[in-house]
């Protein structure tokens, strides 16, 4: 697995380049992981270990498919280090075309909205301070990510609800301070439509 140093640059943009920063759009795109198997301690008694089903890694390979149909892209692909979200990133970066998943610890379930804010606002600004973090894609798990995007959207966790699928992708547009309440929401692709634009894809042709 990747880590976060390697996303990260030595020195973070001092007051200056930040300002410079302000008004420089960015997506983030949040996407729940794809379908894992029903919860049994017996099999895995460690629940960071529980895996995506077959027919959720099969359903997910054909969404993110989709994704690539779209043209989207993204800079940066972070993951919560749970099994269940590393391989639904490594299906957006093998049927997506997204770059290598890089851990993202504050992605873990039940992580403070606060903290992931924090440690991306500091990707973002490093990233789009080298010309690059105009996309940055964040796969984690609910509620937590559903959270997250009530804080960039309202300013509070618990003021907006998606009804997030497995699988499904939200893109943000934000700054790239990250600051609470400053995003707009551009789209939320729910997985079933995904596939549905890979399925149309594979037919044009015959």
């Amino acid at each position: 697995m990747g880590s976060l140093p390697e996303v990260l640059e030595a020195v973070r943009p001092g007051a200056r380049q930040r300002g410079l920063l302000r008004g420089i759009a960015m997506n983030l795109y949040l996407v729940r992981h794809a379908i894992a198997e029903e919860r049994d301690a017996r099999r895995w008694p460690d629940d960071a270990l529980r895996p995506l089903s077959d027919r959720g890694r099969r359903r997910f390979e054909r969404a993110a498919a989709g994704l690539r149909r779209l043209g989207i892209e993204v800079d940066v692909l972070l993951t919560s280090p749970y099994i269940r979200a590393w391989a639904t990133a490594v299906i957006l970066s093998s049927e997506a075309g997204w770059p290598a998943p890089v851990v993202f610890d504050s992605a873990r379930p039940r992580s403070r909205p606060e903290h992931a804010l924090a440690e991306l606002s500091r990707i973002a600004e490093q990233r789009t301070s080298i010309g690059e973090g105009r996309a940055i894609a964040l796969v984690g798990h609910e509620p937590d990510l559903g959270q997250l995007a009530s804080v960039l959207l309202t300013g509070e966790p618990h003021a907006l609800w998606l009804r997030w699928r497995k699988g499904g992708v939200a893109c943000l547009r934000c700054d790239p301070a990250l600051l609470p309440g400053s995003a707009t929401l551009e789209e939320y692709l729910p997985p079933k439509v995904l596939r549905g634009i890979s399925r149309r894809s594979r037919g044009v042709g015959g």
